[in-house]
């Protein structure tokens, strides 16, 4: 049976039982900050389990993707040293929410596995937790399982829970016997041998319990079932294999690593180790790519470029020098898109992602694999047995070459090495230290008295902001003073935050600024001067009173100011620059992040290389051609999934309710919003984009104005380029002829300049070398020059150390106000003084420093006004350096 075969036999069978099918979540978990990746099936379910969140079914199955690279579960480490550790694998599970317990879990999970899957139940082992009577005696109800199959372990394996906290219980795992000579050997060898003869196959938790802080369990109402089993590992089981790398989820993949290399799996161990690295690590760089993980130097980019890079040094072991690890990802594409299509939206993107990666690293690699190599064949030979690689020496390779830590460690594995990982973690101390000062989080605004308070009573707004509403009637339902207190009036100069039960002031969220505007009452106004949802659904109004006294139940008239339709424009504007840059720059764009104002517009968006100034113009082009069709923007709500099946782009990153607001430009974008927005594209008039630069690996930003505001920009710049014009006497168009004409006639001056400089440097080399005095024996030159430029002054000196023979010699001049200093000394006469020491000494007089080699040394200085003192103290200079060296 196919890995494909067996993810679709176990969503089919668990239909038939009432499951619901539930698609995979992302990988970047949206709920939990916390959890740098998705790591179990039961994850996007947690909120169930709390009670925290309602679905409208109460049994589920999924197949859900995972990656174990960083945080508490890291098994990249592991990952092709052994024959089940994956950073990325596909976790089956079926869940029952307060439904069926565990006695439906146990039959289904005995019917999947030996009638579904026709595995011997000869083979199969059952361990549960010691305490759990109930366990055990629903598995001896099971008729065909062997007698003295059932196993009792402690809390260690057979206990799960979510956290400290929260809700847990026992579980029951069943494991497979691949046969002894898989064992290790020891005639003890059982159930619970970290050898790899007992095989887990599927574990089985029975969440019954809620465990307080002292450690308390309390029964559940209503406990309920989370189960996992992984694709790889029982495909490889039913396909006869003892390895996971070698069943047919990966086939396709160590091919692809053979054709690239030229070498066979299975050949010798050190290429299989490297075969399955790539592999895998291919497998997981494909699916956080798609998922909108980017390499970076932090957080979840930052897991992503160790496991790239970590594949790229296993490509250099199998003589992979070349860019390849972006071919063996393609591969993933090709072989997994049917069962996850999102994959082959990202594949342009996959590609800029991994080249870059690759030919960045690769670098820097081979310098840094030398230097490691060398270092290693210097330990084998001194002494092989107890060597470690030096903690200092890793620190020294991670910080000059940007080498991860466990880069080394696999290479040091591979002499039989260890590494000194505490000394490393010394070297590293410091720099984390300085991370943790300069280190700058979100602001976490604790929520105030006042605010609990309108939470505990429910308090929730109504948006009634849309379809150009730009003014409602309501009611002051709270006032909170600057301190987030709860109080029943407020006076003219107070600074307060209002709570309305309706408002058409749209609070910020999205990426689009929150509303300014008044409110107003019989005698007194309210000046907003901010709008923000202080918590889900309950808008508060900032701002100062202007006029009167405003009290708790005041009928009032919100008024929201002439800002909101310029930020409007540049919302749907935001949508048709989003939509343009999907076609004409590939379907990998996606937003990254974006800032709508009423002045102008900001979107940030995934792609690796620079847009160019022709696809800049296409972009505008084709975002005002959408414009001039002036076609009305349409809204609707729609349910989340039906949204997603009539193509609206879902942005990474934000978290949809089942319900969402759909805005759409007909035949052009399609987005889920909850922004405001024009009436029609025409309403935004013009749209011209002002600049474009990176902002992080593979994010570039794109900034962007709009309407009256285009307008401005486009008439400043024309008034610009008529006063370009008449500075060149003539017009703008005249400049494009007459500045790159007037540039080469400055750079030919320039030459011009520094040869007459240089001519007339020379002709006073004479009579500077005529001034030559005599100090202790040495012949001692000193002089001013006229500098065009400092390389005038290293001309002049290469010349006076060519005629003035044995001696020492300080030159000076300025230039833009700087000194410049240059002191020689003939090769015979440096074991007495030094270029150096001289120039040193001389810089020091006109507030400089400097140094050099023994025989040449230059230094410079600000003080311009010093710089004859500082020559004419040559001989001085030399003549103490002699009496200190006698």
């Amino acid at each position: 049976m196919t890995g494909n075969q067996l993810r679709e036999k176990f969503l089919s069978y668990f239909a038939s039982k009432g499951h619901t099918i539930v698609e995979s979540s992302s990988l970047v978990p949206h709920d939990d900050p916390t959890l740098l990746f998705t790591n179990a099936g039961m994850f996007q379910f947690k909120r169930v389990f709390m009670g925290e969140e309602h679905r409208d079914y109460s049994r589920a199955v999924s197949c859900q993707r995972c990656v174990r690279a960083g945080g508490k579960h890291n098994d990249l480490e592991n990952v092709g040293h052994t024959a089940r550790h994956h950073t990325f694998f596909e976790m089956l599970g079926n869940f029952s929410f307060g439904d069926y317990f565990k006695k439906e879990a146990i039959d289904f999970a005995w019917e999947f596995l030996t009638k579904e899957l026709a595995i011997s139940p000869e083979r199969l082992w059952v361990t549960i937790f010691r305490e759990d009577d109930e366990a055990q005696a629903l598995w001896e109800q099971i008729d065909n399982l062997p007698k003295g199959r059932i196993v009792r372990l402690g809390e260690k394996d057979n206990f799960w829970a979510m956290g400290d906290t929260g809700p847990c219980g026992p579980c029951s795992e069943i494991h497979i016997d691949q046969g002894a000579e898989h064992g290790c050997g020891r005639p003890d060898c059982a159930l619970g041998c970290d050898c790899d003869r007992f095989l887990e196959l599927w574990n089985l938790v029975f969440m019954q319990f809620y465990r307080d802080a002292d450690g308390t369990l309390t029964k559940l109402p209503k406990p309920s079932i989370d189960t996992g089993m992984g694709v790889e590992r029982v495909a490889a089981v039913l396909q006869g294999k003892f390895n996971n790398f070698d069943g047919d989820l990966f086939a396709p993949l160590i091919a692809k690593v053979e054709r690239l290399s030229g070498r066979t799996y299975h050949a010798n161990r050190s290429d299989d180790a490297a075969m399955r690295v790539i592999a895998d690590h291919a497998r997981a760089t494909a699916f956080l790519v798609a998922d909108g993980v980017l390499p970076s130097n932090e957080g979840r980019g930052y897991v992503l470029r160790r496991v790239m890079r970590r594949a790229i040094r296993f490509g250099r072991t199998l003589g992979l020098t070349g860019l390849f690890f972006g071919e063996v990802c393609r591969e993933i594409v090709r072989t997994m898109r049917d069962t996850y299509p999102h994959l082959s939206d990202s594949v342009q993107l996959l590609q800029k992602v991994t080249d870059h990666e690759e030919s960045r690293f690769g670098e820097t690699l081979d310098k840094g694999l030398a230097m490691l190599d060398a270092e290693i064949a210097r330990l084998l030979e001194e002494q092989p047995a107890s060597q470690l690689i030096s903690g200092d020496f890793i620190f020294k390779l991670y910080d000059t070459y940007g080498f991860p830590k466990d880069i080394v460690r696999d290479a040091a594995l591979e002499q039989g090495l260890g590494i000194d990982d505490a000394g490393f973690e010394a070297a590293m101390q410091e720099q984390r230290e300085q991370s943790r000062r300069s280190w700058k989080g979100k602001d976490v605004d604790h929520f105030s008295a006042g605010l609990i308070s309108l939470l505990e009573q429910g308090k929730k707004s109504e948006f009634v902001g849309y379809y150009g509403t730009y003014a409602a009637e309501s009611v002051a339902e709270a006032i909170l003073d600057n301190q987030g207190s709860l109080i029943s009036r407020a006076t003219i100069g107070a600074q307060v935050q209002v709570f309305c039960p309706q408002t058409p002031f749209y609070a910020e969220s999205g990426g689009q600024v929150g509303d300014t505007g008044i409110i107003t009452w019989p005698g007194g106004s309210l000046a907003v001067q901010f709008t923000k949802a202080a918590a889900e659904g309950l808008v508060l109004h900032s701002g100062t009173i202007t006029a009167g006294t405003l009290t708790v139940g005041q009928q009032v008239s919100l008024q929201v100011d002439d800002r909101r339709a310029a930020t409007a424009l540049n919302h749907t504007a935001t949508h048709l620059l989003h939509a343009a840059m999907k076609e004409l720059l590939g379907s990998h764009v996606k937003q990254a992040g974006s800032l709508v104002r009423p002045d102008r517009l900001r979107f940030d968006f995934t792609h690796f290389s620079p847009v160019t100034p022709e696809e800049i113009r296409a972009i505008e082009q084709l975002v005002n051609k959408e414009i001039r069709r002036n076609t009305p923007v349409q809204t609707a709500v729609l349910a989340k999934e039906a949204a997603i099946a009539e193509g609206a782009t879902a942005l990474f990153g934000e978290k949809y309710g089942e319900e969402v607001r759909v805005v759409s430009v007909p035949g052009f974008s399609k987005e889920l919003c909850g922004g405001t927005h024009t009436a029609a594209t025409g309403d935004i008039g013009l749209f011209k984009i002002i600049s474009e630069t990176g902002i992080a690996a593979g994010v570039r930003r794109i900034e962007a104005v709009t309407g009256q505001a285009a307008l401005d920009w486009l008439q400043k710049l024309a008034a610009q380029a008529d006063e370009l014009g008449k500075l060149l006497s003539g017009s703008f168009e005249d400049a494009l002829v007459k500045v790159p004409a007037l540039l080469k006639r400055q750079k030919e001056l320039e030459k011009e300049i520094s040869a007459l400089s240089a001519s007339a440097a020379a002709a006073d080399l004479d009579s500077l070398l005529a001034g030559a005095v005599e100090v202790g024996g040495i012949k001692v030159i000193s002089g001013l020059l006229k500098l065009d430029s400092p390389k005038t002054l290293r001309e002049v000196g290469d010349k006076v150390r060519d005629k003035m023979g044995s001696g020492a010699a300080l030159l000076g001049g300025e230039f833009d106000g700087k000194v410049a200093l240059l002191a020689l000394v003939s090769k015979d006469l440096t074991g007495r003084i030094k270029a150096g020491e001289i120039v040193s000494a001389a810089a020091v007089i006109v507030g400089g420093k400097g140094g050099g080699r023994p025989d040449m040394a230059q230094a410079g200085g600000p003080m311009a006004d010093k710089l004859p003192e500082a020559i004419r103290a040559m001989p001085s200079i030399v003549a103490r350096l002699l009496e200190a060296c006698r």
